[in-house]
């Protein structure tokens, strides 16, 4: 149990589960929050025994946006001084897979550390949106980036440019959410897809979130040379042996992250 300021942790069957703790203000993301939750995911990245993190929030919300009380006077040079957005980078370089579990509002900064899960599942009553225009400024976290890559550039600016919110059933149906859950079922139904993964071999998945983010980006044919290379360097793996003999002597496979 990793018991922070802001920020709780513990692992539960190969499941790093991060809870956001700051209830009282619908868990408004802070700079300490931050580097809290930034620190916690690279210990589960670098931990053995977590396969796979997922990412909540305590009480009615996961992060009804950022604390603007913190940043209101800030200035461009103060942003610049402070690398306002060093931690959130960070998250990018997560191997392992991230799974975001979304109760009530993700927005503003809040929907942009959603938006860096590699998975969300949320509940039916969930809201998501970027209300940073209202506010005169614009999502500066990757908000802008990580939409219009899932949704493509017209259905992106839809929201960025009034700041309305995105029910779930909206969000399900542009790709942006994996799974809706019943709210009393959101922790238990995200654990247990994550304890499925948290099983897996730990080379192969993380290879495999590899590839997908590559495939964003790259052309195709780029994609799938990076795609080849991963599955040969699989073949030099503890695990592929394992996974394969298994296979043939019809047993379960024991993987074991080599």
């Amino acid at each position: 149990m990793h018991n922070l300021q802001f920020v709780e942790a513990t692992v539960v069957d190969g499941v790093g589960l991060i809870e956001l703790n700051r209830p009282e203000v619908l868990n408004a993301i802070n700079r300490p929050m931050v580097t809290e939750l930034v620190e916690l995911m690279t210990a589960f990245d670098r931990d053995p025994e977590v396969g796979v993190m997922v990412i909540t929030g305590k009480g009615r919300a996961f992060a009804a946006g950022a604390d603007i009380h913190e940043m209101a006077g800030d200035s461009p040079i103060d942003l610049e001084l402070l690398d306002q957005f060093a931690d959130w980078d960070r998250i990018l370089s997560i191997k392992k897979p991230i799974i975001g579990a979304v109760n009530g509002f993700a927005l503003g900064g809040g929907f942009e550390l959603a938006l860096a899960c590699d998975l969300l599942f949320t509940t039916e009553t969930a809201q998501f949106g970027f209300p940073e225009v209202n506010l005169g400024v614009m999502p500066g976290a990757g908000g802008t980036q990580q939409l219009t890559k899932i949704m493509g550039k017209r259905k992106a600016l839809e929201w960025l440019l009034t700041g309305e919110k995105m029910s779930a059933h909206e969000a399900f149906h542009f790709g942006v959410v994996n799974r809706l859950i019943a709210p009393e079922l959101l922790l238990e139904e995200t654990m247990k897809y994550a304890k499925k993964v948290a099983k897996q071999p730990p080379l192969a998945v993380r290879l495999i979130k590899e590839a997908v983010d590559k495939a964003v980006d790259y052309p195709l044919d780029e994609g799938m040379k990076f795609e080849r290379k991963n599955f040969y360097l699989l073949f030099s793996s503890e695990d592929q042996k394992e996974g394969m003999s298994a296979f043939m002597e019809k047993r379960s496979p024991q993987f074991k992250g080599k």
